[in-house]
């Protein structure tokens, strides 16, 4: 397994170099992705903000996640996770952002989703891609799975 740390201060340089800046919006992982961020001097250069939405009205007051969405959809949903992203990005106008909404259990988890679905989303000046992922484990373990796929998939996202 690769060193995130090291993989969240390749971002961070990256970012700096092209003067680019990046935002977060979290739900299941609790601010796991901001804190691997803020773990690394240099960050403040990028790092415009972080959200923390845990529940559906936050989601929709704080990132504009439309009722309807939610109703329809759910909090764990490849749409939800794309409106989180343009919530994120309307607040803080960073150039790339990472949305994740899942369900790390031990309860929570349905038939249609189970425990282990999480919805993690990346935006770059390019593309907005939605990734469902479904992880094992107990709830650390895919909290901590959700962190470093979503900082894994920004740095590929980066490279390119």
């Amino acid at each position: 397994m690769k060193n995130l740390h090291m993989t969240v201060e390749k971002i961070i340089l990256e970012l700096i170099k092209r003067g680019k800046s990046i935002s977060f919006a979290e739900s299941c992982t609790g601010g796991r992705i901001a804190s691997e961020f803020t773990a690394i001097s240099g960050a403040s250069n990028v790092l415009n903000g972080s959200c923390i939405t845990y529940s559906n009205e936050i989601k929709h007051k704080w990132l504009n996640v439309s009722k309807d969405t939610l109703k329809q959809y759910g909090a764990v949903s490849q749409e939800c996770v794309s409106q989180m992203l343009d919530g994120i990005v309307s607040i803080t106008n960073a150039d790339y952002a990472i949305a994740v909404s899942g369900i790390a259990g031990p309860s929570g988890g349905t038939v249609d989703k189970p425990v282990g679905t999480v919805y993690i989303g990346l935006l770059t000046p390019k593309e907005k891609q939605i990734y469902h992922c479904q992880f094992e484990g107990a709830r650390n373990d895919i909290q901590n799975k959700a962190t470093t796929f979503a900082i894994e998939k920004l740095e590929e996202k980066i490279k390119k």
